[in-house]
């Protein structure tokens, strides 16, 4: 493990490498403990280099045992072998040579999950983003692009099947017990993209016929009897083939594409060329075993993993510093499929909760960076919701400012000039230049400004001028390292609603740009007079959240009552429900941590029950607005001295108050959108599910009985609806004889699912209250429990620090005493994960004082440590710094 802390990396700092790699063969002959790798890598000396320059290549804890030159054993003196790197003097200046390096690994060991790993049988690579270094010594950076041919030697009877990137050249017996595969990508990928797969496993096969009428063999590679649990993931990835030839020209470029899905991964899934290896919870799924949410997560990450192999390894990043150019891309297109093939408004909407519960505190705490960062210490540390979901807000933005036709000219030439490239942020701006002719240098501020843009609006309406003056300014919070901000190209989509909801036409507009019905805010304040506007409009701003900003405009109840009824942008009728919905959720909680009385203004009560009961709507949509702004919204509006038990008083009692005005119509709603027949994971049927599904969490509240839940989860015939009526029983009556029984009932029927029991543990850790720390201590001694698998670890110590506020924030601070002690025991076998899991305190200094104070002593036990990995160490130096 690297404990190295030292070494910033800086943008400013790249330069190419001294020496072009031209090919790479590597052949492994595997074994669990002592795996042999064979590198041979055949260089040039970059023209214009020092003749004197050495070749360093990376590595990272590894042990070498042989070294060639040109097939000749290399002389001791002319090179220099530690385990972080190799470092060759004496080179050719200007002809080709071959290296060949021979270094023993031991995958069984490797806890990691980073290089080449064993795990429950199954070898398997994760090189992204520095894990091809603990294979063999490497020049292992992006823009390093060469083609590969693979050998891979194995144990026949334990290895059937031999897997890697690229088109399969062939394979036979290699002696009495073992055998061999070759294969060959003839498309120049940097290493991170390399893969290799090596076990016994089963199949689920198919084919797909590209544009150009070439057959395509499609395998999905799953743990033997878990193969019809992959048809869903099949499906997802024809359709992510045939959408991706159709809306972006992007057709598939081998003979074969692979997935392979393992139980113990650090992410959710990997790109590697032609080889995608994922999580298994992101492709098994089956009515019993997968809830909805399982389903659509399946579809989107099949697909953002299949769009990489355009945005992302056809087209690499010159450096990570250019993370966002291929993940902040893939987001924004895997999201345009998701919305295509479901509801987009109601896709628009989670992607939007999302970024708001996730991002939006990330920009405004400890950790905040640029979407393209511009130094790093640890950089997988930076594979972050800012580099994802900011990253594809602003690709979408651009979108939003070209226009279709524009964006699409731009992409088109993006792919024709980069296509084999290591690309910037820069050359990828310079396409939709260069395409439509627009400056977007000052949009570019968007990669390189921290921090989410505030923007606050005042309207006033000149009756006698029939004139509508719309004033905003905007302004950047100072971000670590950025204290000063420039103003932003924001765009805003708009429209000025008139009675019943039509939208109002001006017959001039001043004071500003406005292309269709988009408003370019680019200066700090600006005033837009719109003219011929005959009665006062109700003003929709930021429809369809066109720019990821926080908007302070103060609406009367009425305006936003009349978004909420009549707007066509369905989003910004949510979005007028939640700017209803959140100042009675503060003023709730400021009562809770006052001790005062808390009422609830009728105008929500009214607004969310009329949702509900308006069939017009579609159920998904109304599920969405029933789903009340989170606590972490509310900490977020609250802004300081934040305190999670009274955020989470205030909101059950908002919650009940909503729940018996309408208890009449959510009763109604259990029974009219039940699913009849077979099921479907189709998104009208998933939308009727999560309605009904929110009905019934808001009829338990108002009979406070468990009786309804306890009967729901009797009946159902799906995870959807068994998994959330065991949640409205654990969360809403957790000491009940029937939650009990439906727990044990639950944990019997799929105790030899460990998906399935994954949501048995997150369900149970996220139980509010104090209560929650000794229920995951207990549940940690389970059998079920394994604390090196990522997955279980998630579902367990992850839901009670990201999901259960009131349990986590414990007031006597057992619970960060208890977060701590678990960081520093996973740090040693995986820093990745521990790392990742401590970000959930990056916003404690929001909390109040007693509990913030608690947080710190938590963080500083951490930070004492000698032995923290680069990774941990990065993330709570940040914190403790902010």
């Amino acid at each position: 493990m690297r404990t190295d802390t030292g070494r910033i990396v800086h943008l400013a700092d790249y330069r190419p490498t001294d020496f072009v790699l031209e090919r790479v063969d590597l052949t492994f002959e595997l074994d669990p403990t002592e795996t042999k790798v064979e590198a041979r890598l055949i260089f040039h000396r970059r023209e214009g280099v020092d003749p004197k320059a050495p070749l360093v290549l990376d590595g990272d804890d590894l042990t070498m045992t042989s070294l060639l030159f040109d097939q000749i054993e290399m002389d001791p003196a002319r090179y220099t072998a530690l385990p972080e790197s190799l470092t060759i003097r004496d080179l050719p200046e200007s002809t080709p040579f071959e290296i060949t390096v021979v270094t023993m690994i031991n995958p069984e060991a490797n806890t990691q999950l980073m290089g080449l790993y064993r795990s429950n049988g199954i070898y398997c690579t994760q090189c992204e983003a520095e894990g091809f270094r603990r294979i063999t010594y490497f020049p292992d950076r992006p823009d390093v692009l060469a083609v590969y041919t693979i050998n891979i030697i194995a144990d026949k009877a334990a290895n059937p099947l031999l897997l890697s990137n690229g088109n399969f050249l062939g394979g036979a017996g290699f002696g009495p017990d073992k055998h061999f595969a070759a294969w060959f990508d003839p498309h120049p990928k940097p290493s991170y993209l390399f893969a290799l797969v090596a076990g016994d496993l089963g199949v689920v096969e198919d084919t797909f016929v590209t544009m150009s009428e070439r057959e395509v063999t499609l395998k999905i590679y799953v743990e033997h009897g878990k193969e019809a649990r992959a048809a869903y993931a099949m499906d997802a990835l024809k359709r992510s083939m045939k959408w991706d030839e159709e809306v972006f020209g992007r057709e598939y470029d081998l003979d074969i594409f692979m997935i392979v899905a393992v139980s113990n991964f650090n992410m959710g899934a990997m790109e590697n060329k032609g080889l995608n290896v994922f999580n298994d919870k992101y492709v098994l799924a089956d009515p019993e075993t997968a809830t909805d949410q399982d389903y659509a997560n399946i579809e989107a990450i099949i697909a953002h993993e299949y769009f990489h192999n355009w945005t992302g390894n056809r087209i690499t990043c010159r450096d990570w510093f250019q993370l966002c150019l291929k993940e902040g891309l893939t987001v924004y297109r895997d999201h345009e499929f998701s919305a295509d093939m479901r509801s987009r408004p109601v896709k628009r909407i989670a992607e939007v909760r999302h970024l708001r519960s996730e991002q939006f505190p990330e920009d405004a705490g400890p950790l905040a960076h640029p979407v393209r960062p511009t130094k790093y210490r640890e950089i997988n540390n930076f594979y972050t919701t800012t580099v994802y979901e900011k990253g594809s807000e602003v690709t979408r933005m651009i979108a939003t400012v070209l226009g279709r036709d524009g964006f699409k000219k731009g992409m088109d030439l993006y792919f024709e000039r980069h296509d084999g490239d290591a690309s910037t942020v820069e050359d990828f701006v310079k396409c939709f230049e260069d395409a439509t002719g627009t400056d977007l240098k000052q949009f570019s501020l968007w990669y390189h400004q921290a921090g989410t843009p505030q923007v606050t609006v005042s309207s006033a309406y000149d009756a006698t001028a029939k004139t509508l003056t719309l004033s905003l300014e905007q302004m950047v919070p100072a971000t670590p390292g950025q204290a000063t901000k420039e103003p932003m190209h924001i765009p805003l989509r708009f429209a000025l609603l008139g009675e019943n909801g039509a939208e109002l036409t001006p017959s001039s507009v001043e004071g500003g740009k406005i292309t269709a019905d988009v408003l370019h805010l680019t200066e700090r304040a600006q005033t837009f007079t719109f003219s011929g506007i005959g009665a006062r409009p109700v003003v929709s701003l930021n429809r369809g959240f066109s720019a990821p900003i926080t908007l302070h405009f103060d609406q009367s109840s009425a305006d936003l009552a009349h978004i909420a009824r009549h707007d066509s942008d369905h989003f910004a009728r949510w979005q007028a429900i939640t700017d209803v919905a959140l100042p009675v959720l503060t003023s709730a909680a400021r009562a809770a941590q006052a001790g005062t009385a808390i009422t609830v203004d009728q105008a929500l009560i009214d607004i969310l029950v009329a949702v509900a009961a308006d069939e017009a709507l579609e159920p998904a949509f109304r599920a969405q607005a029933l789903a009340l702004p989170s606590e972490s919204d509310i900490a977020r509006e609250l802004g300081s001295d934040n305190d999670p038990d009274a955020i989470h008083a205030g909101r059950e009692a908002v919650l009940a108050a909503v729940a018996k005005a309408g208890a009449s119509v959510f009763a109604t709603l259990t029974t009219t959108h039940a699913t009849a027949g077979a099921f479907s994971p189709d998104a009208t049927s998933a939308g009727r599910r999560a309605l009904k599904n929110a009905a019934l969490t808001f009829l338990s509240i108002a009979e406070a009985s468990p009786a309804r839940a306890a009967e729901a989860f009797a009946k159902a015939d799906n995870m959807t609806d068994l998994a959330q009526a065991l949640s409205v029983l654990a969360h809403r009556f957790p000491e009940a004889s029937e939650t009990a029984a439906a727990l044990a009932a639950f944990e019997q029927r799929f105790r030899e699912n460990p998906l399935v029991i994954d949501k048995w543990f997150a369900i149970q850790a996220t139980i509010p209250g104090a209560g929650a720390l000794d229920r995951v201590r207990a549940l940690m001694e389970s059998p079920h429990f394994d604390a090196g698998n990522p997955n279980r670890v998630r579902s367990l110590v992850g839901s009670l620090a990201f999901g259960n506020a009131t349990g986590f924030n414990r007031k006597d601070g057992a619970a960060y005493s208890f977060f701590a002690e678990q960081i520093l025991a996973i740090d040693p076998r995986n820093p990745q994960l521990a790392a990742r899991l401590l970000t959930a305190l990056r916003s404690f200094g929001m909390l109040e004082p007693a509990r913030a104070a608690k947080a710190r002593e938590a963080l500083m036990t951490i930070e004492r440590s000698d032995t923290l990995s680069a990774d941990v160490r990065d993330i709570v130096d940040r914190i403790l710094k902010g």
